[in-house]
Order: C-alpha cells, then sequence, then structure tokens
C-alpha cells in the first residue's frame, strides 16, 4: 500500500520547505493577521484570505474538522480607523451629537461587516475564532487586559521600558532580533534619524503603548491613559486562543518585517518561549494589472467594486472567478490581478460540470498531492479541470470532482454569460458568418474551433423563414 504524501510547507524563517508536524495532532492551530477595518478590504487583501481558508480545509481534511483552530483577527484599534471617524463624523463629533468613540465603531462596524460579505462570497470559510483588539486592551472580568499584562511582564523581564510617555520593547535585549526577516540591528541604525528616536535605546525599537490625547480613544493604564502599539495586538490575541507556542503564523509578505518580526520578539521574551509559531508562511505581492495597486494610480480595487460594479474591465465578477483567478498562481509567487486574468479563470469554469455533492464524493488524490507540496495550488487546479473532463462524459466521477473542487472552496455553477461577453460572441459569430459567404472556410473553421477551446458551441441551422445560414451558440461545460 503506497504511503500517504506528507504535507510539507514554506517556512519563511528558515528559508526552506520542510514536513509539517503539528504540536498536537488533536488541536492543530494557525493565525493569520486579518483586516483593519478602516476601509473596505482591497484585492490585495483578499489573497490571504484565500490562501489561508485554502490551508484551513486542507488541514482539516487531513486531521479532522474538529481538531483545526484558525484564529484570524480584526484590527478594529488603529489610528487610520481614528482619521476616518473623524473624516466620516467630523461635524457630529465636534457638535457633541456623536462620541469619537462611537463614531469609530461605526465605521469598524460597517466595514468589518462588508469584509464578511465580501469574504463569504468568495467561498471563505469563518475561522474558528475572529478576536478583535479592542477586546483584548480592555479589562477582562477579573479586571485584568491581556494586552496591558503582557506589557507589565515585558518590562518586569528587562525587555522593555518607560521613555517620553512610551513603553517601548528594548530589540537589543534579545539576541536573535532580526531572525525572521534575516535584518541585524545594526542595518536597521544605518540612517536612523537620531533627532526623532532620541528617546529609544536604539532606533529599532518599538511601541507597546503610547498616551492618548483627550480626543483620541485610550485606556487606564499603569503607564497612563492610552493605546497598544499595533503588533503588541496579535501577541495577545494568538496567545489567547492559540496558547503560548502554535504551528503556523500567515499573512501577506509585507508583514514580515517590522510586524511579524516584532511579534515574534515580544511574545518569545514574554512568554521565555524558543519560537512563538513553528512555521512562518507568506503570500507574495498582487499588483493590479501590471502595476503597484494605488489609489493615485487610480488601480485601487475593492473586493465589493470587483463583485457588484462595472468598474474592473467594465463589468461585474463572480466571487468564484475571483477565487479561482487567484489560486492559479501559486501563494508565494507574485500575482498580477488583470481582466485577461479574471477572463481565463471565468472560462475554465465554464467547462467544468455542476450538481456534484461533495459529501457522496472523495478528494481525488491527483489534486490532494499538489496541494502536500506547499499548497501548490495551481497543479492542483490544472488535476481539477483534467477531473472536470472525466466527470463531463462520466456521470460517476461528478462526487469526486465535487469533493476535490469543495477542498480548494469552489462550487461550479450554472455560467451566467454577461452581456458583454454575449456580444462580443455574436459579434465574432457574425465574422464566421461573413467568411462562410465568401467560402473562406478555413478561417471559419478556425473561429469555430477557437470558441469551442473557450466553451463555447457553435450550432449552424437555417432561418426556416428565408433560407439563410444562421448560427446559434450555447456556453458549455
Amino acid at each position: 500500500m503506497a504511503e500517504k504524501p506528507v504535507l510539507t510547507l514554506y517556512n519563511t524563517l528558515t528559508r526552506s520547505k520542510e514536513p509539517f508536524a503539528p504540536i498536537d495532532p488533536e488541536n492543530v492551530r494557525m493565525y493569520v493577521c486579518g483586516p483593519t477595518v478602516y476601509d473596505f478590504a482591497h484585492i490585495g487583501n483578499a489573497r490571504p484570505v484565500i490562501v489561508f481558508d485554502v490551508l484551513f480545509r486542507l488541514l482539516r481534511h487531513l486531521y479532522g474538522e474538529s481538531h483545526v483552530t484558525y484564529a484570524r483577527n480584526i484590527t478594529d484599534l488603529d489610528d487610520k480607523i481614528n482619521a476616518r471617524a473623524l473624516r466620516d463624523f467630523g461635524t457630529e463629533i465636534k457638535d457633541g451629537t456623536l462620541s469619537l468613540n462611537e463614531a469609530i465603531r461605526r465605521v469598524t462596524e460597517k466595514t468589518a461587516n462588508q469584509f464578511h460579505a465580501d469574504v463569504a462570497i468568495l467561498g471563505c470559510l469563518e475561522p474558528t475564532h475572529e478576536p478583535r483588539a479592542t477586546e483584548f486592551v480592555q479589562p477582562r472580568d477579573d479586571g485584568k487586559s491581556d494586552m496591558i499584562t503582557l506589557i507589565e511582564r515585558l518590562i518586569e523581564r528587562g525587555h522593555a521600558y518607560e521613555a517620553s510617555g512610551e513603553v517601548l520593547f528594548d530589540t537589543g535585549s534579545t539576541a536573535d532580533y532580526g531572525e525572521l526577516s534575516k535584518r541585524n540591528l545594526d542595518e536597521q541604525q544605518a540612517g536612523a534619524r537620531v533627532a526623532v528616536d532620541a528617546h529609544k535605546k536604539s532606533p529599532g525599537d518599538f511601541v507597546l503603548w503610547k498616551l492618548s490625547s483627550a480626543e483620541e480613544p485610550g485606556w487606564e493604564s499603569p503607564w497612563g491613559r492610552g493605546r497598544p502599539g499595533w503588533h503588541i495586538e496579535c501577541s495577545a490575541m494568538a496567545a489567547a486562543y492559540l496558547g503560548e507556542v502554535f504551528d503556523i503564523h500567515g499573512g501577506g509578505l509585507d508583514l514580515i518585517f517590522p510586524h511579524h518580526e516584532n511579534e515574534i520578539a515580544q511574545s518569545r521574551c514574554a512568554h521565555d518561549t524558543k519560537v512563538m509559531a513553528n512555521v512562518w508562511m507568506h503570500n507574495g505581492f498582487v499588483q493590479v494589472e501590471g502595476r503597484k495597486m494605488s489609489k493615485s494610480e487610480g488601480n485601487f480595487v475593492t473586493i465589493y467594486e470587483l463583485l457588484h460594479e462595472e468598474k474592473f474591465g467594465g463589468r461585474k465578477w463572480s466571487g468564484e472567478v475571483l477565487r479561482l483567478a487567484m489560486l492559479m498562481t501559486h501563494y508565494r509567487e507574485p500575482i498580477d490581478f488583470s481582466v485577461k486574468r479574471l477572463e481565463e479563470a471565468e472560462r475554465l469554469l465554464a467547462k467544468w460540470p455542476a450538481g456534484g455533492n461533495p459529501a457522496e464524493g472523495r478528494v481525488d488524490e491527483s489534486v490532494l498531492a499538489p496541494l502536500h507540496d506547499d499548497l501548490n495550488t495551481v497543479a492542483a487546479v490544472q488535476a481539477l479541470h483534467a477531473l472536470a473532463q472525466c466527470a463531463n462524459t462520466d456521470p460517476l466521477m461528478l462526487p469526486v470532482f465535487a469533493a476535490s473542487a469543495a477542498l480548494l472552496g469552489i462550487e461550479p455553477k450554472k455560467v451566467e454569460v454577461s452581456k458583454a461577453l454575449e456580444e462580443s460572441i455574436d459579434s465574432i459569430i457574425q465574422l464566421r458568418l461573413e467568411m462562410l459567404k465568401t467560402k473562406n472556410f478555413a478561417e471559419a473553421d478556425k473561429i469555430r474551433d477557437d470558441l469551442a477551446a473557450k466553451g463555447v458551441q457553435l450550432k449552424d441551422g437555417k432561418d426556416p423563414e428565408t433560407g439563410e445560414r444562421v448560427t446559434t451558440w450555447e456556453m458549455k461545460r
């Protein structure tokens, strides 16, 4: 009997692929940095959500649904959120009809709700836990705050200090700071602005707690009314749900430094552990039509706009098309998110059968094996397409295809052809009819074959009244 393939994952910490061995197979634990809810999530935010949703599904398949704990946080405490609240509700705050805290709550609730709606359409499962930063700075029932307790412990152990109204982590207090990003303290100090960082022991020291003005949200602490730094938030939330050391920590490539580096430093020093997480995974960047996404470039696009507005490519896109387009590139590689890529994913989905029941099938090894190899969704999608071709001719394969597709979070549905695509196909068919009229059969056949390759099947006939040649078409799976 052939041995089952071993799950291997690329560990950013070691810069190598390694066999995955959970600390406790009965409780496999994963933490992923979630959105900062000051604005609607953009397509770059969607990538880690989709990537780690596939990993969540794979881990549940391998270890059992009840044996995997997935925590993905909501950052609802951030200076960008404060700024957005002042922008959107400045008049109400100024005239006293709305407090800053209430304005912040309105911003974060609206944005978080939209995030949940967006990622649900993208086919993502809910995480096991979705902690919010504000829940872990305010006191618990016992009167203690997770974040404040963590900072106090760092001070007691000589890894943090007070200076100029802030509590700072002392990066020089831990010998292997920079292990994740492969940056050492000397490199970080080069070019540091001494005037700005004069109150720090080292320019690389980072904020754990900062004082709040009367106009800013704040909580009482031993160091005065203030709010936590960004990094301490994730350390507190991860420890609360996953323990001091857990299996996998994920996020985007841009979080390696400083966010994840600082998480590691403060968590290890607070808990006196060798690691925070055994495996660190990071997805690559997202470009839009070959350019870095930014509002100034005019190519900034949100998940909501892609799903509900005719902004990108002049049309709306389905959640399954967006998801498949992401999975057609390996998670560690940069992705060029383009109309062409979405159309390619849409054509592929159009060829896949709908209606199978995943519960009645098994995940095919041809799809499962690539996922064992560092979540190779590219090869898994190719294998899924081959299964689809089998299922199109053999109904007995339909449940197998459906179960295999479900592992990737895909549930093929009846194709809804957009008006723009319909008009494009009609135009091409008219061109083919002109070719037939002029007896240019070779070009006419080429057009028919090209359309067939894209899932468009043509049927030639005659108009019963005029006797003229007519052509109808349909999308085939």
